[in-house]
């Protein structure tokens, strides 16, 4: 336990490096969340009313799409370079340095959407009742982006031109987390609950974190081999 703990440390300390040495690219997903979201003012027009009801929907599909945008970084870089096959021979458990990794890419990606988000919440006029609830699906629906699209890169890492495909395997699986996120930022605006958007955000959190690892090893196994 002692050296898995240890492995996973220095995995993670790795990857953190190996992005803060590439900030053009840690910082594309997060400039282009910000330029999506800031277009809508520019199109539709200044009409609070008009931008504080799409705000919720439109906050969080460029999320989502930002999410999509950095996913090949989870393991492209170290299946190039050879470093994923000594990842898998490891012998500590695969699903755990998965994990880690999948930590270490919404760390990098991930987290950054968080802390801007109230700024372009304020942009869109977004209700200052719905910003707890637009930081509280965030961080809950974040991560499972992460470990969801970790399975989509792990079966496409093999692929020269696995950018269209991931796509089509991740989005669909990205829907649900979609329509109760942005559906609970659209209520708390409006004062209603949110207790079961959220649970259910929690839950595919827990599901996510449970077998997501083990499907993306095992994806990893097959495309390497």
């Amino acid at each position: 336990m002692p050296n898995l703990a240890l492995a996973c440390t220095a995995l993670l300390r790795r990857d953190l490096t190996l992005a803060l040495r590439h900030r053009g690219e840690m910082a594309n997903p997060l400039l282009f969340f910000v330029l999506v979201v800031s277009l809508f003012p520019l199109g539709l027009g200044p009409e609070s009313h008009t931008l504080q009801t799409i705000a919720p929907g439109v906050i969080w599909v460029a999320a989502l799409l930002a999410a999509l945008l950095s996913l090949e970084g989870i393991f492209r870089s170290d299946f190039e370079d050879g470093s994923l096959e000594q990842l898998l021979l490891s012998p500590h458990p695969a699903a755990l340095l998965v994990l880690t990794k999948v930590i270490a890419h919404w760390l990098v990606s991930g987290l950054p959407l968080i802390l801007v988000a109230p700024l372009l919440g304020v942009l869109l006029h977004l209700p200052q009742a719905a910003m707890g609830a637009l930081l509280a699906t965030l961080t809950l629906g974040t991560p499972v982006l992460s470990l969801i699209g970790a399975i989509g890169v792990a079966l496409t890492v093999g692929l020269r031109r696995g950018g269209v495909l991931l796509s089509l395997l991740v989005l669909p699986l990205y829907v649900p987390v979609l329509i109760f996120a942005s559906s609970a930022v659209s209520d708390a605006g409006i004062g209603l609950a949110i207790t079961a958007q959220l649970y259910f955000l929690g839950a595919l959190l827990a599901l996510a974190l449970t077998l997501a690892p083990l499907a993306a090893a095992a994806a990893l196994r097959i495309s390497v081999s």
